[in-house]
């Protein structure tokens, strides 16, 4: 200890007791501190630290410490959740100015809501996502006019604008001539399948939404046949094979990723939260003296945790509503809830907010989010996870 803080200490120690001697001739009780018996004049000792309270309570004193303590908890997230829900920004704004102990600190309140999310997803047998086969079948061929018709699923109809020889070579046609090749199609009889993934969200697994029909469940048995015929040719590549697993995959199961999924979801969206503060602190550069990055990383925390919340909401929703005005609701109420939190957070007009807002989604999205669950995708299907 340096001379200056024996001094310090000294001093201290004497300003409590000449405190302790006034309080005394004034008739107030000062007791002794048990650590270090300086006289105490408050709830702790100012030299050391102690608590005067030393918790020894009856049966009864506990119980009413419990339940004044668990009432001071339940209000507080109590007002984390109105503040969350109904005052954008404040949660980040509070923690900037100091006013921690009203709410719940932000990344409690993220691992909370994420945590309640996925439990109610796993509660109620609801997927985070679920993909349907949805395979075209078509078979291209030639009419005696050497006119291009299709049969998709059954129905013959002609393509306008296509001619093709008699080797079933098709052209687009212009000004009664033959020109410009279209090699994509070949006008020979050849079926050729055409096979769409599509995504459906919160929805309880195998509902009658996503079930696979008996139409496409054949046209993956003939898929299955041919690529069995072409491996005793050559054996088909990684990619092909893992490819084709999924395929079949989804058809038993439209919910066989939906485990891996949600493995990988949440690790991947909390390692985009320090991206998205870096985000911030990068359109927000010149107020790098007023906002430390602590501060966008805050704010991107609230953000995430409402964004839960609306996920949460958009669940029970989409059992009673269709499911596409659902999303398109939830988006609108997310990019709202942004944009009003940045306005309110950041100080700055509404036009500098807009423009930023929109930077800043369009560079999220693009460069963070899009490849995050491209990531996500092909770490559930290619890292052998398909449930």
């Amino acid at each position: 200890m340096s001379d200056i803080e024996a001094i310090l200490e000294t001093g201290a120690a004497a300003a409590v007791e000449m405190a302790a001697s006034a309080m005394a001739q004034r008739g107030e009780s000062v007791g002794k501190c048990a650590n270090c018996g300086t006289s105490m004049i408050g709830a702790y000792c100012a030299v050391c630290g102690q608590e005067r309270d030393t918790h020894r309570r009856s049966v009864w004193g506990l119980l009413k410490v419990f339940f004044e303590d668990f009432l001071s908890f339940d209000s507080r997230i109590l007002r984390t959740a109105f503040a969350l829900l109904f005052e954008p920004g404040e949660l980040a704004i509070a923690f900037r100015q100091g006013r921690t102990r009203r709410y719940v600190p932000a990344l409690r309140l993220y691992f909370f809501v994420t945590l309640i999310f996925f439990l109610t997803l796993s509660a109620t047998n609801i997927a985070l996502v679920q993909f349907n086969l949805e395979i075209t079948t078509q078979k291209f061929f030639t009419d005696r006019q050497g006119n291009v018709l299709v049969e998709t699923n059954g129905k013959v109809s002609p393509m306008q604008g296509l001619k093709a020889d008699a080797k079933g070579h098709v052209y687009l046609t212009g000004s009664n001539e033959l020109h410009v090749p279209v090699p994509a199609i070949k006008a020979d009889g050849s079926i050729t399948n055409n096979v769409r993934i599509r995504p459906y969200f919160f929805l309880p697994i195998n509902s009658a939404s996503v079930r696979i029909s008996p139409a496409v469940r054949r046209t993956v048995a003939r898929m299955k046949a041919e690529a069995s015929a072409d491996a005793t040719k050559g054996k088909p590549d990684w990619v092909q094979q893992t490819a084709f697993k999924t395929i079949l995959s989804l058809e038993d199961n439209p919910a066989a990723l939906n485990g891996a999924l949600t493995t990988w979801i949440p690790r991947v969206l909390f390692l985009l939260l320090p991206l998205s503060a870096l985000l911030l602190a990068l359109f927000y550069i010149r107020q790098r003296r007023d906002f430390y990055l602590v501060d966008h990383l805050i704010l991107a925390l609230n953000i995430y945790s409402f964004a839960f919340v609306m996920f949460l909401i958009a669940a029970g929703l989409m059992q009673l509503l269709p499911g596409e005005a659902v999303a398109w609701l939830t988006l609108a109420a997310i990019s709202f809830y942004v944009l009003v939190s940045m306005k309110r957070f950041y100080g700055q007009s509404w036009l500098w907010t807009g423009v930023k807002f929109a930077a800043v989604s369009g560079v999220y999205f693009l460069f963070l989010f899009l490849p995050a669950m491209g990531a996500v995708l092909a770490l559930s299907v290619f890292g052998g996870n398909i449930g």
